[in-house]
This record gives C-alpha cells, structure tokens and sequence, in this order.
C-alpha cells in the first residue's frame, strides 16, 4: 500500500515539474506588446504570435511599406520639387523646403532612416499626384504582391488616421517581401547617412536602437520604429543567425523599452527553438508513377531535433508536416516522361515521305534508262535485219 502511495507521489511530483516547466517557459514569452509576430523571414512561416490578426495603428512602421513600394514603381533618380503641403508635415521631418528639388532616391532615405514625413508626402505627391491617391494605390499593390488582408493605408508616413490601419501579420508580410529587393535591404539596414538640402546639413541618424548598436544583438540586419499616441510604440525588425532570418513585428507598447524588450524575446525564442531545412533545386518525388520536381531551392524551418516528414500527393503538392502540424506547402512542377511528340512523328512521316519520293525518282530513273536500252537495241535490231533482207535480194 505505502508502494503504491510513494509510487503516486513521484507521479504526482513529475507531472507539476513537467506542468510548471511548460508554464514558464510560456511566462518568459509572456509580450507586454499589443499585437505581435515572429516570421521566418524565406518561407513566411509564423513562428508564434499573438493577436497577430487584430487591427491595430502602426505608425511610422508605414514607411516600409511607402519605401519598398516606390523603389519598385518609382525612377529614383526624379527630381522632385517640393510643395508647400510636404513643408507642413507634423511629427518628424528632414526640413524640406518648399520649391527645392531633391532626388526621389535621397527622399526615400530620408523617409526611412530619419522617419521624415515630409519626405513622405513629397513622394506620394510626385508618385500618384495626391496622399489620398498613393495611399489607395500602394495597398492595391501589396494586397497583390504581399497577400495581406486587413490593411488600409490612408497615408505615406503613418501618422495618425481611423483609416489608416494594419496587423501584425500584414507587416510580417510586407517586410518579407521587401526583403526580397536588394536596395531596399541596404537602406533598411543603414545606420546613419549624410543629408544636405536647401535648409538642412547634417548626418540623419536611424532611429531604430538595434539597428544602430545601442541595443546590441546578434545579426539584426534591419529595422523601423514608431510611435503616435493612439498607435503607442511600434517596432519591426529582421535578424539573421546560422542562415535563418526572421521577421519580428511589435505592435502598441506603453513604453519604448517594453516593444524592443519583446523583439529580443521573439528573436531568442525563434533561433533557439527552431532551425532551416532545404530542399535543393532539381529534387525529384514520385506520386502515382509521376515524377514532380522544385524549380527552385525551398526553405523551411521547423523545430531544432523535431522528426520532419515530407509527403507528395498525385498533384505535385508537396506537404511537410512536423509531429502532425502542417509546416510549410509547396507546389512542385510535373516532369512529362519522353515520349515521341507529334512534331517527331511528323518529322518521321516527312522522312517517309522522303524516302518514297526517292524510291518514286529512283524507279522511274531506271524505268528511262531501261526504256532507252530497249529502244536503241530495238533500233539496231531493225538495222541489222533491214541489211539482211537487202542480201537476199
């Protein structure tokens, strides 16, 4: 009887361990954050998130989207003249001066690194004509490029409007795609750069603290802030460590400390807990007796040690799955078996039709020349027997 006590004891024990073991380690990604997510950055898997779906103000995190959007549809080396509108821009500026003429590329910079919305309203006025405009049309483009859903931009800058609005996700998705263009990179991850306008000479520096060094942490490769009182502060970062990169997006903190407080965490638990697999360009799966290949190499992350499994069905949809939870989908392309195509069967027909016609060309070569023999020996022959008969007489 005590055996079976003790025995339910040590059961009881181990099961509170493993129960106050799990409640911690959720306690220590516990988010004083709003809204938040953590994405890996190549194949756009969520790694965790929390009301990563909700609607939310972003602030000047707006300016990621304003700035991938104009290096792809903008010529960067416009001039842009600048109006009296952009001069009067609230919040944070890089005194622009109406009627002077800068470089659509240099506004972007100033938009990006320094937060300017003046350089903003500038843009969107030589892009599309008016805010209003530009606004409408960079969220058509990135509900087509980007694939969000619940956004609605109403300015450039993000500057405080009912309808002007996003989710986490939404920026996890925008910042993946702009990640994908090697300018907007570079601009991303810039610490500081040299500005000199009409009113204004001086280094502009990033505002983002990681970015910058005062936050120290491995690998982060880029970043923006932001902060209105209805939004309260906003942060999105991207990190690379051992060939992953990630996507941390915070949404409405009270404080500055507490938005970059849980990036570190969503970082920390994104490279301690998860690793890269990929699947190598060319890589053949077989279904049903066809043969499917990747064009391209494919990315996935799933947890460090986790038992991965990878199945194909007879569609070329290929399904990886962790421990039962779907990871990641990829549609693979179908490898058509050789077979004699009708351009071959047409181009073996013409070569029969060819060789007929030579065979045709051939017969009747020799049909002439047989001809010909059968007409001079017919011809020598009544020579010969005319010769005869004019003997006998």
């Amino acid at each position: 009887m005590l055996k079976k006590i003790y025995l339910m004891i040590i059961i009881a024990s181990l099961n509170f361990c493993i129960w106050t073991t799990t409640a911690l380690a959720d306690e220590d990604l516990s988010l004083d954050s709003e809204s938040a997510i953590l994405m890996e950055a190549e194949s756009g898997q969520i790694l965790t998130e929390k009301n990563a779906n909700q609607q939310m103000y972003p602030a000047s995190v707006t300016k990621i989207a304003t700035a991938i959007y104009v290096i792809e549809n903008g010529n960067l080396s416009d001039a842009v003249e600048i109006s009296e509108e952009a001069t009067e821009a609230d919040g944070t500026t890089v005194f622009l001066a109406e009627g002077e003429r800068v470089s659509l590329g240099k506004l972007v910079k100033g938009l990006l690194i320094n937060s300017g919305n003046d350089a903003g309203v500038a843009i969107a006025e030589h892009m599309s004509g008016s805010v209003s405009k530009f606004s409408e049309e960079m969220t058509k483009f990135f509900e087509e490029k980007a694939g969000i859903k619940n956004t609605n931009f109403d300015n450039p800058h993000g500057l405080y409007n009912e309808n002007h609005y996003t989710t986490a996700e939404d920026l996890a998705k925008i910042t993946k795609y702009a990640l994908q263009n090697d300018k907007f990179v570079k601009l991303f991850g810039m610490k500081s750069v040299d500005w000199e306008s009409k009113t204004w000479e001086t280094t502009i520096l990033n505002h983002h603290r990681m970015v910058k060094g005062e936050i120290p942490y491995d690998g982060v490769t880029g970043g923006k802030n932001g902060f209105v009182s209805q939004s309260g502060y906003t942060l999105v970062t991207t990190a690379e460590q051992d060939g992953m990169h990630l996507i941390a997006v915070t949404l409405k903190t009270p404080l500055a400390e507490q938005t970059y407080a849980d990036t570190v965490k969503l970082l920390d638990y994104g490279f301690e807990h998860y690793e890269p697999s990929t699947i190598d360009e060319g890589t053949s799966f077989m279904a049903n007796g066809k043969e499917f290949k990747n064009s391209e190499d494919l990315t996935y992350v799933h947890e460090e040690g986790s038992k991965v499994e990878e199945e194909i069905n007879e569609n070329g949809k290929l399904v990886i799955e962790d421990n039962g939870e779907l990871l990641k989908e990829f549609q693979l392309d179908n490898v058509e078996k050789k077979q004699p195509t009708m351009m071959k069967n047409n181009q073996i027909e013409n070569v029969d039709q060819e060789d007929n016609t030579s065979s045709l060309y051939l017969y009747i070569g020799i049909g002439v020349v047989g001809a010909i023999i059968i007409l001079v020996l017919f011809l020598l022959w009544r020579r010969r027997k005319k010769r005869k008969n004019n003997i006998f007489i």
